[in-house]
């Protein structure tokens, strides 16, 4: 099978694509036939072994990982005789850390979200990771109708859903921050009041500003660094921020000071894993909405770019660049070879014929 493998760290161009074996799944596993996964800024940091977190640093060689939405193809030894267990020929999603990147994959089964048959590949890569965690955030943050909430990176792939469930949700007010023209004029066509350029000096005093002063009652910042530390001053008392990652790109995790929480403020960090396992009844609640809103449109979920696997540098590269917004998928089924931008059955295509200027 293909398999872009990462055998050194560094920039795109790493990445290769290969022949290899295909996985068998073991033991409370299935293996699934991959039609589409997600290339996030998560793996950009793992392949240049700058994840803030160490668990998340690979060894290698290693296949990179995402959101993959598939067909299973082949049942681990006991799956099949497990009660509720999935069936060959199910259409399902998983996170995966690694083996993302690959004609097949191997999963466990605690992992899987069922995947509705009429679902775009590239859409439905929303389910298994991005997507429940712009549900999380907002659970976890415990989003009330009429609050105020400030989106970081409203156009990225989770900042974009999170907007939209913030709004579907009842939010009073919905401040968006994003870096670049396009990016803010989409995260307003998603139903921003306020669009704000975090990149300029003196962005907080406009969040204050379209607050009347009062500060914001919910903050979900992915991206860490000084924003962290300028959003906790922007809370209003009982103010929530959520932290759920760093995409300033810094290797250290952002740090603040007990005393800046005097202001009855509250700051609390966010992983899928935690929430799913904490409370899965909101976990499956979540999950059903957002399933629901992508089929009947009630969410859209924007897809920047479908790349073959062989466009996984490309990829990478575009998600570096921060000019892309929503997602960008690898699809198995796309030739390897020269796209050249042509319309795809399932949408349009960016392969690697596109360059570097692809998105930016």
């Amino acid at each position: 099978m293909r398999t872009v493998i990462l055998r050194d760290f560094g920039g795109p161009d790493v990445l290769r694509l290969a022949e290899t074996p295909a996985p068998e799944p073991g033991p409370g596993q299935v293996r699934i036939a991959v039609e589409a996964v997600s290339v996030g800024f998560a793996q950009t940091q793992m392949r240049q072994e700058r994840f803030p977190a160490p668990m998340w640093r690979p060894t290698l060689p290693v296949v990179l990982g995402g959101d993959v939405v598939g067909v299973i193809d082949r049942l681990g030894p006991g799956v099949a005789a497990a009660a509720g267990a999935p069936r060959i020929g199910d259409r399902v999603g998983v996170f995966v850390l690694h083996g993302g990147y690959a004609e097949r994959v191997v999963a466990d089964i605690g992992g899987l979200v069922p995947i509705p048959a009429d679902l775009d590949p590239a859409v439905a890569t929303l389910l298994p990771g991005t997507g429940p965690i712009a549900a999380g955030l907002l659970d976890i943050g415990r989003l009330q109708p009429g609050e105020s909430v400030l989106v970081h990176a409203a156009a990225g792939g989770i900042g974009h859903v999170a907007l939209q469930l913030a709004r579907r949700a009842g939010a009073g007010l919905i401040v968006a921050t994003a870096g670049s023209p396009a990016k803010r004029e989409f995260a307003r066509s998603l139903g921003a009041d306020v669009v704000v350029d975090y990149t300029q000096d003196g962005w907080p005093d406009r969040v204050r500003a379209a607050t009347g002063g009062r500060g914001v009652d919910l903050i979900l910042d992915g991206v860490g660094g000084n924003l962290l530390r300028a959003g906790v001053g922007l809370l209003a008392p009982l103010g929530r921020l959520v932290y759920y990652g760093s995409s300033d790109g810094g290797l250290d995790v952002p740090s603040i000071s007990t005393m800046d929480l005097i202001g009855l403020k509250f700051v609390t960090g966010f992983a899928l894993s935690a929430w799913r396992a904490a409370r899965p009844t909101q976990f499956q609640a979540g999950l059903a909405d957002l399933t629901a809103a992508l089929r009947t449109g009630g969410v859209t979920c924007e897809v920047h770019a479908r790349l073959p696997l062989s466009g996984a540098a490309e990829g990478h590269r575009i998600v570096e660049s921060r000019a892309y917004r929503g997602r960008v998928v690898l699809l198995p089924s796309l030739p390897d070879a020269d796209t050249g931008g042509r319309d795809h059955p399932r949408g349009p295509v960016l392969g690697e014929a596109a360059g570097s200027s692809a998105g930016r």
